[in-house]
C-alpha cells in the first residue's frame, strides 16, 4: 500500500465521523501530521443551553441515580451531563465533557468519573481531576432533589 492511498482512506473515514457528530476532540485525531490540528488544543465547547439556571423538568428518577454512583443522561440544552449520587440525600451534576479533549466521561463508580479517551478521573462529589492528562474540573451544574426526582435547580 503507498502513501497516497492511506491519505484517501484516512480522509474518508474522517468525512464519515465527522457526518456522524463524532464529538471535535475525537475528529482532530484524522488531521494529518502535517495539519495545524494535529496536536492542538481542542476548542473550548459552549456551555449547555436550555432550562440551566431556569429550574426545569426531571433529569432522572433519584431511584435510578445508585448511591456512590451515578448516571450520564441528556441535558435539555442537547449535551451530557453526569449526575452523582453522592448520599442518600445529596446529588451533584456536571458537564460530561472532559476538560482534555472533549470525550464524554462514564457514570461514577465508588465516587469517581472516568473518560474513556485518556484515562482521566474526576471525583463525584465537587467535579475536581483526580488523575491527568485533564488538568481542568469538570464543570459543575445546580441540581435538585424535588421529591422523587433530580431536576435542574
Amino acid at each position: 500500500m503507498n502513501s497516497d492511498n492511506l491519505i484517501s482512506r484516512r480522509s474518508a473515514l474522517c468525512g464519515i465521523m465527522a457526518a456522524v457528530a463524532v464529538p471535535a476532540g475525537l475528529v482532530t485525531a484524522c488531521a494529518s501530521a502535517g495539519s495545524s490540528g494535529a496536536g492542538s488544543t481542542p476548542t473550548p465547547q459552549p456551555a449547555p443551553t436550555g432550562q440551566a439556571g431556569v429550574g426545569g423538568g426531571a433529569l432522572v428518577a433519584l431511584a435510578d441515580v445508585p448511591e456512590g454512583g451515578g448516571v450520564v443522561v441528556d441535558h435539555p440544552g442537547g449535551r451530557k451531563i453526569v449526575v452523582a449520587r453522592v448520599s442518600a440525600t445529596e446529588v451533584k451534576a456536571y458537564d460530561a465533557t472532559c476538560t482534555h479533549q472533549g470525550v464524554t466521561v462514564g457514570a461514577p463508580a465508588n465516587g469517581v468519573m472516568t473518560c474513556p479517551g485518556h484515562g482521566s478521573q474526576f471525583t463525584a462529589a465537587d467535579g475536581a481531576v483526580k488523575k491527568g492528562p485533564a488538568a481542568a474540573s469538570l464543570r459543575a451544574i445546580a441540581v435538585k432533589i424535588d421529591g422523587a426526582q433530580v431536576v435542574l435547580a
